[in-house]
């Protein structure tokens, strides 16, 4: 069978939330959004129970939860539904150079069209004590006046580093803009509690937590300080007129399960991962000559998650050493597969200061909850091997 360790791009969805989402794929086929039957009643029922219980998950309240079909949409929303608020009177979003492309491109988008000025700060470097880390005092600095937005990956999808998402938002409130939160990789994996980080506008998507591919969230607050955005699909009014279309009943009630699994036992399948993870760390550097770590310091919890590692391998080419493994069945990802229309290298790994050869010869690891420790060994035999082939 296939050893899976590219769970930052996606997990495999747990025997638990398909149950769950079963009745719906088959018997309970009414649209939510058509209550003048009993079968539409029933979706829309369920759709509800689900924001509640998605809500739940991340300390929300349900009116706060806006279905849409992936982070990537949430995050689209997010920012251009912030900038078209503003758009008359322009002002500044500010970010990092470490984003994950789905922030990275509508920044792009808006600062090609004159519609906002980006800035977009360094990260951490390579030689730092926490690569990939934020500057906060930078991040003060660039804070001006006409700052409407800052958007920030808590959790990054390369290396693992884990954000002061906290304290960003206290420095963006007291400028009077808002904080988005690209959550994408966090749920299941640390605590998430949108009050607690200071969001004012959250993304998420169910295929990183073990739910269905094809379904997300954003959180938009209402509480204390409502976050006002425009909406970007329009055409039916569902979703508080923010994100028009027929929703996905079997998807969002998968996301609503997958959301309360994750966040019932997320402290617990974080430690159990994070040994599976120093183990296969521990193998590769006594195995493979050579291997250096990319990102945050393993053993602190606080700075990366427990699921991630990321580690070139000195003389090898990664795209190379993963056609080789993928013939064994061992799946793993490059630095720069988020990227996956780019053939450069990670850009995430330029912004720590990583050279070109170093970040073509990166492999990512992500683990997840169904990994176990056979799957670890053999993926340290089978990249071993590997590594010496292609060095011969």
């Amino acid at each position: 069978m296939a050893i899976y360790l590219d769970n930052h791009s996606t997990t495999r969805l747990d025997p638990r939330v398909l149950e769950a989402m079963l009745p719906w794929l088959t018997d309970h086929y009414g649209n939510a959004g058509s209550t003048t039957h009993r079968m539409g009643h029933e979706a829309r029922d369920a759709v509800e129970a689900a924001r509640e219980k998605f809500a739940r998950a991340v300390g929300a309240e349900p009116d706060e939860i806006i279905f849409t079909s992936g982070a990537t949409e949430s995050v689209n929303l997010a920012i251009l539904g912030a900038a078209a608020r503003r758009r008359a009177a322009g002002g500044r979003i500010v970010s990092w150079n470490a984003e994950h492309r789905a922030v990275l491109d509508p920044l792009e988008h808006l600062a090609s069209r004159r519609e906002a000025e980006v800035v977009l700060l360094p990260v951490a470097g390579r030689d730092e004590s926490v690569p990939g880390l934020i500057d906060l005092e930078r991040f003060r600095e660039a804070c001006t006046s006409g700052t409407f937005l800052a958007t920030l990956l808590v959790a990054n999808n390369e290396i693992g580093t884990i954000q002061p998402a906290a304290a960003v938002a206290e420095l963006i409130h007291a400028a009077g803009g808002m904080l988005h939160l690209d959550c994408a990789q966090a749920i299941g994996r640390m605590a998430v509690d949108v009050d607690a980080l200071g969001a004012d506008l959250a993304s998420f998507s169910a295929h990183k937590f073990h739910g269905p591919k094809g379904v997300g969230a954003l959180f938009v607050r209402r509480r204390f300080r409502p976050a006002r955005i425009a909406g970007r699909v329009f055409g039916g009014g569902q979703e508080r007129g923010l994100r028009s279309g027929t929703l996905d009943v079997p998807g969002i009630v998968g996301m609503g399960e997958a959301a309360a699994i994750a966040a019932e036992g997320w402290r617990e399948e974080a430690e159990a991962v994070g040994r599976l993870r120093d183990r296969l760390w521990e193998g590769l550097a006594r195995q493979v000559p050579g291997v250096v770590l990319n990102g945050p310091p393993l053993d602190d919890a606080a700075v990366r998650l427990t699921c991630n590692l990321n580690l070139h391998v000195a003389g090898v080419d990664g795209q190379t050493l993963l056609a080789t493994l993928a013939e064994e069945d061992l799946a793993l990802s490059s630095g720069s597969a988020c990227s996956s229309a780019s053939p450069g290298p990670s850009h995430v790994l330029a912004a720590i200061g990583l050279g070109e050869d170093e970040a073509r010869a990166s492999l990512r690891f992500g683990l997840s909850r169904f990994t176990c420790p056979a799957e670890i060994d053999r993926a340290v035999d089978l990249i071993a091997a590997g590594v010496a082939r292609l060095r011969r």
